[in-house]
């Protein structure tokens, strides 16, 4: 017994194209994951072996987050192969143009690609929002510990403003120990410093309990000062230690909601240096929506047939997708930089390619 598409508001030539561009992008990612994982493989085996990786680390930790990660970050360039590969081939078999001349539209046609295209950005949604980041800190927990150590159990010259006013200063913090020395902290009303707390050393308790040693208490009204010296005391700082470790590489790490809780924090405290973090926030919501971009540009592109055949059509897609990643790569610099608004520098790739793509979707044959 067939299965009836009707049912589905869905005509069969709408369920063929669905099943090629899914197939086809499912089958582009195999293929090319699995040649980077070869490549990497290859590349680190000496730092495995040197460093006596277990098989399960490798696999679980490590690869386990590399393959999603890089799925996520290509996705538009297996959308745009995808696309044009079988789309190409369509034309070239004159496919498209039975199509058209049957009496259904192009803009008819391109349904079955966006209902493609919405699986595959809802896809890259839920992956880059909640399975990459704890994948993430697998992954970067594996390679600091087995390819290359790069985090640090000390800071150095912490400065952070805590709260609205409120700067905090500690030259030296272990984090085996929970203990900081040369400990600042300053109180500004306005412009005017209110208060100046200073220790020898500052211990972690808990939740956003302190402790300072040997402390000086400073308290100015007007022309006035106040001094309290004292050996211990307790106080309520708004800050925990592992936020004195946080670096551009953990906001990959952050869910959706986690990154969305840190940045509303940050702005909060007034703490500016947040650029990564915006960055990776922005980018979660308009990666997936350049599914829909590169399957415009794919289906314009691809669906006329020309003497170079599906050759120049994915030389073309290729030359496309991945100025859309070496843009996107750009625009991300410059917001770090400050030269661009995080929100402008992310979105900007996406508008300029929809651009082209409404030209393309214009020109192409109807």
């Amino acid at each position: 017994m067939g299965f009836d598409y009707r049912k589905i508001g869905l005509k069969r030539i709408d369920t063929y194209i669905i099943k090629k561009f899914l197939g086809t992008y499912f089958y582009s990612i195999v293929l090319i994951l699995s040649i980077a994982v070869v490549f990497d493989l290859t590349e680190k085996l000496d730092n495995f072996f040197d460093n006596n990786a277990p098989l399960k680390a490798i696999v679980f930790d490590y690869y386990m987050g590399f393959i999603p990660f890089y799925m996520n970050m290509f996705s538009p360039l297996f959308t745009f192969i995808a696309v044009i590969f079988f789309t190409s081939k369509m034309a070239n078999n004159t496919e498209i143009i039975a199509i058209l001349a049957s009496g259904v539209s192009f803009k008819r046609l391109m349904l079955p690609y966006f209902v493609s295209a919405t699986v595959i950005a809802g896809l890259a949604f839920v992956l880059g929002g909640y399975v990459i980041p704890p994948a993430n800190e697998k992954l970067l927990d594996f390679e600091d510990k087995y390819v290359k150590k790069f985090k640090s159990n000390n800071a150095r010259n912490v400065q952070m403003e805590v709260e609205k006013g409120v700067i905090l200063y500690i030259e030296r913090y272990e984090i085996s120990e929970n203990r900081g020395y040369r400990f600042s902290l300053e109180k500004f009303d306005g412009k005017s410093l209110v208060s100046r707390l200073t220790a020898e050393t500052i211990t972690w308790d808990s939740a956003y309990n302190w402790k300072v040693s040997n402390y000086l208490q400073r308290d100015f009204n007007g022309m006035r000062e106040k001094l309290t010296r004292g050996m211990d005391m307790d106080t309520v700082i708004n800050v925990q230690p592992q936020e004195f470790f946080i670096s551009s590489k953990e906001s990959a790490q952050m869910n959706n909601t986690q990154l969305s809780q840190y940045l509303e924090r940050q702005k909060n405290r007034g703490v500016g240096n947040i650029q990564a973090f915006q960055d990776e926030y922005y980018k979660r919501y308009s990666m997936p929506l350049a599914a829909f971009i590169m399957t415009l540009i794919g289906v314009s592109l691809s669906s006329r047939k020309v003497r170079g055949g599906m050759g120049l059509h994915l030389g073309i897609g290729l030359a496309l997708s991945s100025l859309y990643i070496l843009f996107s790569t750009l625009s991300t610099t410059f917001s770090v930089s400050g030269a661009m608004s995080p929100f402008a520098a992310v979105w900007l790739p996406n508008f300029v390619f929809l651009l082209v793509g409404i030209y393309l979707y214009r020109t192409a044959p109807k």
